[in-house]
């Protein structure tokens, strides 16, 4: 098995390919080997194709020799178990769907599919999606290659687990809340926030302006390559009918650009290291010619409230009309039972002062926005969240401040709630427990090209967090996989 093809980036992977110095069925296979090796420990897999993907990877071969190679031609891609493939059966993470079989394609997969991209797994996902860590009854617990004691975040976090391990290329994502976002952040990995309605979402998902569709990397450059190739008008998505951006993968010269940086939001306690990190972080910044101050934001946990009360409204409201019945509440979760508890209490009332809330935190984010270009602020507060954390019973602190354990620990919902702002974590560095750490760069809203340039402009000076010399170090633990055999045949 040679990590080297595990690692190589999709760019990196296109060039090797048209050269004809390396196969996508080699990239495959030396993946395939190291899920047999090391899958088990992570646990980032619903199902997987290997046979499938190997006829499509030959197949890549040939169009590249011929070609006719597409510009994801024979990249290995995993999705998420909550994105529709027509045909697949698509679980959600809940033993209440776990035969349903999807009868339509989502439109990222879609494109994926459609630009060569080779898809050779399913990848997990909490129960519906509803909480930031990622374990299921039916699936079990998915650790974060770095350190499985910790979770490699959600919902997107077998997708993020199986980027960073290795397992795959790149994966697909969603992101209500920072289901994005915040895996990368924790597993060292690029995630995007895109401006709502930029890039398209199947109904009825497209009509909540928190939900985005997206990619997780392993680096800028693969980021904005897929993004290229996922955004842009979609017939079946009213909300996606903007004009397409191509953005150009050129580095965006931050010299003289103005960058304000806040590392609390107005509210959040944040772990020592995720503080330093973020700091470390702008130095980077002014390396290159950036302008960095501090600014201040009048946010306070009413925005935590905000987020509940529209997911409530929203996301809540469609999944209690389907599953909040008696007869399917001991197949639930105990945090999907929580969180149709949660969603309850979004009353007309309650979701009028929401969006009334949500004015508010826009015009102080608007006055940052008028001296700067872009906000800078970490991605989650602390990497300390067990595997198995559970929000509807166990507690949690940062920095030895008990917090919201639903929210209270990750700082990328109040950009869900102002949408069209677009948004990328990047890298920041390593907290002490091993876990990677993110920052967020908010750019103005629809400025998506500047906020992937500014990131290929900070890349391109460092090199990507995770490559071919730097790379969580995986072993087969048998104790840990007879642990989590045991916990899904329960």
């Amino acid at each position: 098995m040679s990590e080297d093809l595990c690692y190589l980036e999709a760019c990196e992977a296109i060039q090797l390919f048209r050269k004809g110095e390396v196969s996508p069925v080699d990239i495959l296979r030396a993946q395939a080997e190291r899920i047999e090796s090391c899958g088990t420990e992570i646990n980032a897999f619903t199902a997987l194709h290997f046979e499938r993907a190997l006829e499509q990877a030959r197949k890549a071969e040939t169009a590249y020799l011929s070609g006719t190679a597409r510009p994801l031609e024979g990249v290995n891609s995993v999705i998420k178990d909550e994105t529709f493939l027509a045909g697949e059966i698509t679980t959600n993470g809940s033993r209440l769907m776990r035969d349903h079989r999807a009868d339509v394609t989502d439109p990222v997969p879609e494109r994926l599919i459609g630009g060569g991209a080779v898809v050779s797994g399913r990848t997990t996902t909490p129960e519906f999606s509803v909480a930031a860590y990622t374990w299921s009854d039916l699936w079990g617990v998915t650790r974060n290659p770095w350190n499985q004691a910790v979770t490699p975040g959600g919902s997107s976090g077998g997708s993020a687990a199986a980027v960073a391990a290795g397992f795959c290329t790149i994966a697909n994502g969603t992101d209500m809340g920072g289901s994005v976002r915040i895996p990368a952040s924790m597993c060292g990995l690029v995630g995007l926030k895109a401006s709502y309605g930029r890039v398209p979402e199947i109904p009825p998902y497209n009509i909540d302006p928190y939900v985005h569709h997206s990619v997780l990397t392993r680096s800028v450059r693969d980021t904005l390559l897929l993004y290229n190739l996922i955004a842009g008008p979609h017939p079946v998505d009213l909300m996606s009918q903007l004009p397409k951006e191509v953005v150009a993968s050129e580095p965006l010269d931050l010299r003289g650009m103005r960058v304000g940086l806040s590392l609390d939001l107005g509210f959040y306690p944040v772990e020592d290291d995720v503080r330093e990190n973020t700091l470390r972080f702008t130095e980077q910044l002014r390396h290159l010619g950036a302008e960095v101050d501090t600014v201040s934001l009048d946010w306070d946990e009413r925005c935590i409230r905000t987020a509940q009360i529209h997911q409530g409204a929203q996301m809540g409201h469609m999944l209690r009309q389907k599953f909040d019945r008696p007869e399917y509440h001991d197949q639930l979760t105990s945090y999907a039972r929580h969180y149709f508890s949660l969603s309850e209490q979004a009353t007309p009332e309650e979701i009028l002062w929401a969006h009334s809330y949500a004015q508010s935190m826009w015009e102080s984010l608007e006055r940052v926005f008028r001296d700067c270009d872009f906000l800078l602020c970490p991605t989650v507060c602390t990497t300390k969240v067990p595997a198995d954390f559970d929000y509807s019973r166990d507690l949690i602190s940062v920095n030895g401040q008990a917090v919201d354990p639903v929210k209270g620990w990750f700082m990328t919902y109040p950009f869900n709630t102002l949408s069209r702002c677009p948004v990328l974590s990047l890298p920041s560095g390593m907290a002490s427990n091993g876990v990677p750490t993110g920052a967020q760069l908010v750019g103005r809203p629809y400025t998506d090209a500047a906020v992937l340039r500014a990131g290929l402009a900070l890349e391109q000076a460092g090199g990507p967090f995770i490559n071919k010399k730097h790379y969580p170090q995986l072993h087969t633990d048998q104790q840990l996989a007879e642990k989590i055999v045991q916990r899904v045949e329960a």
